[in-house]
């Protein structure tokens, strides 16, 4: 019988190569533990997704920096910030932070899809994610990707990025139009990073993808044989202070420091 496709997301399969334990704490284990707090930084991320998201869904008339800050205000999630006062101070910098960035987009250029769901095929991976905005520029469409967080970017990210390499492919297939380019919009900054990959690059992130994927689903075939442990490692590291699961990780607790729910917040100026 031939093998079933194995379905997943790019966070899916960035996960399995980031913490095997994590894997199978996300996605395997029913019911999955108890997360920690939620983080700060994630619902400013979120709250500037959703607000620009909306706008673009607003008629053409109404595309304007105002609406981006209203949207914001009136989407605003509060959750992980120390107390009210932090979470508005962060909310006023978000408000203005997406007001900044519309003013520079032009409200005609109707983008080919705002938050939408692409996917692919092949012998061995059904991998689906969605986009945060799909652009048409000439005959070619570009994957723009917005980013609020601390850390600048660089051409690097876009390069390496698995997630938006899969997000041209399986636009470029599901709409039949060449989709090569990627770009990073970080908030904060208004710098725009961008990549344009060849057909040769794009392979060999979904040959990667095929990869992770023929790995991840002989551990998902293990796991449910029964066996919970030998193919879920942890991989201890700095980043486990910022792990859900932190809580249900010994190795994680050893391997860094635990970290406030605002500590990823970027410091006030």
């Amino acid at each position: 019988m031939p093998r079933r496709l194995y379905s997943c997301t790019p966070s899916r399969l960035n996960t399995w190569l980031d913490c095997r334990r994590r894997y199978r704490f996300t996605y395997l284990d029913r019911p999955a533990p108890q997360k920690g707090p939620a983080w700060a930084h994630n619902s400013v991320g979120a709250s500037v997704h959703n607000a620009l998201a909306g706008w673009w869904r607003e008629p053409y008339e109404k595309r304007t920096p105002v609406m981006a800050s209203i949207l914001l205000t009136n989407g605003w999630i509060s959750e992980g910030f120390r107390d009210a006062e932090q979470s508005t101070v962060f909310r006023d910098r978000a408000r203005e932070m997406v007001a900044g960035y519309v003013s520079t987009l032009d409200p005609s250029d109707e983008p080919v899809g705002v938050e939408r769901t692409v996917g692919t095929r092949t012998k061995v991976i059904a991998v689906s994610g969605r986009i945060d905005r799909l652009d048409r520029r000439g005959d070619e469409l570009v994957v723009v990707d917005y980013k609020t967080g601390r850390r600048p970017l660089t051409q690097d990210d876009a390069r390496s990025s698995l997630a938006l390499a899969i997000y041209a492919i399986a636009a470029s297939r599901m709409l039949r139009t060449p989709c090569r380019k990627v770009e990073l919009h970080h908030l904060p900054t208004g710098e725009i990073v961008e990549w344009e990959h060849s057909d040769e690059s794009l392979g060999r992130h979904l040959r990667r993808a095929e990869e992770m994927a023929e790995e991840a689903g002989a551990a998902d075939e293990s796991y449910r044989d029964g066996d919970t442990e030998s193919m879920f490692a942890p991989s201890p590291g700095p980043i486990c202070s910022w792990c859900d699961f932190r809580r249900h990780c010994p190795e994680g607790r050893a391997a860094a420091p635990e970290r406030l729910p605002w500590d990823g917040l970027t410091p006030s100026e």
